[in-house]
């Protein structure tokens, strides 16, 4: 599924290519013809993300709502010289004709989406209350989830992918954070400390603005890139260099050891025994 800085920069890409326009939208597929039809030739107003949402405005306090799921895409394509036809199960086409002082055209295509929606305002706002602070947005107030991690028993590395405690983490970010702060990630999120959730916080606010700036999760230090390491690139096709995920069974980047997995709440967890070693609370009991 994708994660966070995934929905903003799709956020980003539709905002450019479509915002103060006029455009066409359909339903090839038919599943989304009739919200369609009471959109198309209004002006796209807008496109923003929350967590692992997206929503796209249009005049009346209209919104789409998408959500990706695990194999939803929504490609974008601007300054194209004309629009094919639909391909496969479009459940959502926007197109932009071209304008004045413009002769290309823009086209987006949805697939597979577990969600798309026409949502009022209200329904919005009430998806967003429901969600956490995300971490890439500049009003996110990360003392919400602080209030939801610091009375909970049930695991940290669980609380992080809780879209109601904070939107847009997904199974690499969650990883990868905890190892970087070498937190076990069973701990029970009641244990950790104000300034632990702190820079847990600054560090997602960090690693996810250079996602949506690079398309691609990057979370290992200057000194153990491959370049610095002397080691072969990663190669997935999640790209991006990273201490933990998906590294089951090879050696640790960092003391060498062996990167286990289990399963957290479904997932695949990964992590450094070592150097994310058992918490072990020193409460007398």
């Amino acid at each position: 599924m994708p994660e966070g800085h995934t929905l903003h920069r799709l956020a980003g890409a539709v905002r450019d290519a479509f915002a103060g326009h006029a455009v066409r939208v359909a339903s090839p597929q038919g599943r989304f013809a009739d919200s369609a039809a009471l959109l198309d030739g209004q002006v796209l107003q807008d496109a923003e993300a929350w967590g692992k949402h997206l929503f796209v405005e249009f005049p009346g306090d209209r919104f789409v709502h998408v959500h990706l799921g695990l194999y939803g895409k929504f490609d974008v394509h601007d300054g194209v010289a004309e629009v094919p036809e639909p391909v496969g199960q479009v459940r959502l086409r926007l197109v932009r004709p071209p304008a004045v002082g413009r002769d290309t055209w823009a086209y987006a295509d949805l697939r597979g989406a577990t969600a798309c929606e026409l949502f009022t305002r209200e329904q919005r706002d009430a998806v967003v209350d429901r969600s956490g602070p995300d971490p890439i947005r500049p009003d996110a107030d990360p003392d919400r989830a602080w209030e939801r991690i610091r009375r909970s028993r049930a695991p940290i590395g669980g609380l992080l992918m809780d879209q109601s405690v904070l939107a847009g983490v997904g199974n690499v970010y969650r990883a990868e954070v905890l190892f970087r702060h070498r937190i076990d990630p069973m701990r029970p999120g009641n244990t950790l400390r104000r300034g632990q959730w702190q820079a847990i916080w600054a560090d997602l606010v960090e690693l996810m603005a250079e996602g949506v700036r690079t398309g691609r999760i990057d979370t290992v230090r200057p000194e153990h890139t491959p370049e610095a390491m002397g080691r072969p690139p990663r190669r997935d096709d999640h790209g991006g260099e990273v201490y933990v995920y998906r590294r089951h069974g090879q050696a640790c980047l960092v003391c060498g050891s062996t990167v286990r997995t289990t399963e957290l709440q479904g997932r695949n967890l990964f992590w450094c025994a070592r150097c994310q070693p058992r918490f072990r609370s020193r409460a007398v009991g």
